[in-house]
């Protein structure tokens, strides 16, 4: 049995959690593989494919560095968090032991929690298009030369409004606690699997979030009378491709993400935790 491990580097607590657990996993018979970056020293990248479970180490953002990792491969995921939310995560190392949730884990003691995804096509001037996955959310908002962006929005071919702001947020229900949430949107039950749309400080007091079906595209054209260059990020990673995005599309991704946790009752925990301030002793 394989286990991958993802750490954040450049939290040393997570390092440390990280070697803890490699050593733990290894002395149990495991083969371990550790994920690279700028500051792992680790030559290549591991293949993931052929490994039973994920395990993050570190925020929601390394979360999400995971999955991107995972893709549509189903391999399950098991969120620790040394972050300073961990929303996504299973357990916070202050809160419980990180080798008693593992081995919940492994054992198969863990709740299966479906996450739906999207898919994100950006198209370009040049006649280009890039296909990106994401578990959270696609932004598109005003770069850094512009003051504002114009757009028009569309739903499964149905024109929806022309809106003039700092943007928009296309989300999934998972994404809905993080920057769909700080524009104004609604905290989602994960087990929808729709699509939240929340625009980013509209110059109108008449947009509204709102939500899609599972079925539905969504589609964000820049408009040809107040000409900008947006800056796009797909779960905070910004497109860099060479052209100037004109369209982007959004519809939810082909497959799911499995993450790993203690029930349903983990989600609203969390939102009692992280945005009431209660504590679950």
């Amino acid at each position: 049995m394989k286990i991958y491990l993802v750490p954040n580097y450049s939290k040393p607590e997570a390092v440390e959690g990280s070697l803890t657990l490699e050593l733990w996993l290894t002395r149990q018979g495991f083969d371990v593989l550790c994920a690279r970056d700028t500051r792992s020293g680790i030559a290549e990248q591991p293949p993931v494919d052929a490994c039973d479970l994920v395990i993050s180490l570190g925020g929601d953002g390394t979360l999400l560095r995971a999955a991107r990792l995972v893709g549509y491969r189903e391999i399950p995921i098991l969120g620790l968090s040394y972050g300073h939310v961990g929303f996504l995560t299973a357990a916070r190392p202050d809160e419980t032991n990180i080798i008693r949730v593992v081995s919940d884990a492994l054992a198969g003691e863990l709740h299966v929690s479906r996450r739906a995804t999207l898919s994100c096509t950006v198209h370009t001037d040049d006649g280009a298009s890039c296909t990106s996955f994401a578990l959270n959310d696609l932004a598109l908002t005003r770069g850094p030369l512009s003051d504002m962006v114009e757009f028009d929005i569309t739903v499964s071919g149905h024109h929806i409004d022309r809106l003039r702001g700092d943007g928009v947020v296309v989300s999934t229900a998972t994404g809905s606690t993080g920057y769909a949430l700080s524009a104004g949107g609604p905290i989602v039950s994960p087990d929808y699997t729709g699509m939240v749309c929340v625009p980013i400080a509209p110059h109108t007091i008449q947009a509204r979030a709102f939500l899609t079906s599972p079925s539905d595209i969504v589609e964000i054209s820049m408009s040809d009378d107040r000409p900008s260059v947006p800056a796009i990020a797909i779960d905070g990673q910004f497109y860099t491709g060479t052209g100037t995005p004109e369209r982007v599309t959004v519809c939810r991704g082909k497959g799911d993400v499995l993450l790993l946790d203690y029930g349903p009752e983990s989600f609203y925990n969390s939102v009692s935790r992280v945005f009431y301030g209660v504590r679950h002793d």
